[in-house]
């Protein structure tokens, strides 16, 4: 069974690059047909798509986003990490990492990230 876990600084301060990683278990990251993504909810709102990773290392960007995020992979810890430079307050959201086959499923339980000074 696949499961998620994010990890990296509760709070970053505006402007900064927020840097988040999550370790996969029960799984492969390099399995075909899998990507590995980040989505992140603030509070109040919807869910919004960052972007993710393939088997091949190959990325996707929210084009909302793609001036700011880098994702990228050590296979040899089965991680993917997610970084979003010149953070604001607005980007204040619990963000979560997750497995996309078929629909986003598993989701890592969310890790909150608050950005203030």
């Amino acid at each position: 069974q696949v499961q998620l876990q994010e990890s990296g600084p509760g709070l970053v301060k505006p402007s900064e690059t927020l840097s988040l990683t999550c370790t996969v278990s029960g799984g492969s990251i390099t399995t075909n047909s899998v990507v590995w993504g980040w989505i992140r909810q603030p509070p109040g709102k919807e869910p919004e798509w960052m972007g993710a990773i393939d088997a091949s290392g190959t990325t996707y960007y929210n084009p909302s986003l793609k001036s700011r995020t880098s994702i990228s992979r050590d296979t040899s810890k089965n991680q993917f990490t997610l970084q979003l430079s010149s953070v604001a307050p607005r980007n204040t959201a619990v963000y979560y990492c997750t497995r996309g086959s078929k629909g986003w499923s598993p989701w890592g339980q969310g890790t909150q990230v608050t950005v203030s000074s």
